[in-house]
C-alpha cells in the first residue's frame, strides 16, 4: 500500500509539473512574441503604417491591430480572462492607426495574454470552449492565439520587404 501511495504521490507531482511547464512555455512564447512584434513595429517608418500591398488588403497598422485583437479575444476563449477592448474593432478605430498606438496595444495585448495564460488553471487544459461553430480545449485556444499572431507577424514581413526593409531577425529562442 506505501508503495501505491508513493507511485500515485510522484504521478501527481509530475503531471503538476508538466502542466506548470506549459504555463512556462507558453509565457516564454508569448514573450518572445511580444519582442519580435515589436521590432517588427519598430522597423516600419510612421508614415508607412497606412501602406496596403494591394486593394483590399489591411494596412501594416491593421495587420497587428487585427492580430492583437486575435490575441486578446483567442486568449480570452482559452483562459477565461475577460477581454479587454470587448466591443471594439481596434483595426477599423482611425484613432488606432498611429505608429505609437499600434505599439501600445500590442503591448497591451500580450500583457493580457500573458497575464492570463500565468492565471491559468492546468486543472483545465481539457475542458472545451464553444465559440460560434467552433469546439476547442482551453489549451487549444491559446495555441490558436499564437497561431494567429504568427500569421499575422509574417504577412507583415512582406510589408517590411515591400518597402525595401529588412524584417527583424527571428528569434526562436
Amino acid at each position: 500500500m506505501k508503495n501505491a501511495l508513493f507511485v500515485l504521490c510522484l504521478i501527481s507531482g509530475l503531471v503538476t509539473h508538466a502542466q506548470d511547464a506549459t504555463i512556462e512555455a507558453l509565457v516564454a512564447d508569448f514573450e518572445r512574441g511580444k519582442t519580435m512584434s515589436l521590432a517588427y513595429i519598430d522597423a516600419m517608418p510612421e508614415e508607412a503604417f497606412g501602406f496596403k500591398p494591394a486593394e483590399g488588403s489591411r494596412s501594416y497598422a491593421e495587420q497587428f491591430l487585427h492580430s492583437s485583437q486575435g490575441t486578446i479575444g483567442l486568449t480570452a476563449n482559452g483562459t477565461g480572462a475577460t477581454p479587454i477592448y470587448a466591443g471594439q474593432n481596434l483595426e477599423k478605430d482611425p484613432s488606432f492607426q498611429t505608429k505609437a498606438e499600434v505599439k501600445r496595444l500590442v503591448t497591451e495585448s500580450f500583457d493580457f495574454a500573458i497575464a492570463a495564460i500565468q492565471n491559468m488553471d492546468p486543472a483545465t487544459f481539457e475542458e472545451i470552449v464553444e465559440r460560434g461553430p467552433f469546439k476547442v480545449t482551453r489549451i487549444g485556444w491559446v495555441h490558436k492565439a499564437k497561431e494567429h499572431l504568427n500569421h499575422h507577424r509574417g504577412q507583415a514581413a512582406v510589408y517590411l520587404r515591400l518597402q525595401g526593409i529588412v524584417p527583424p531577425q527571428y528569434k526562436l529562442f
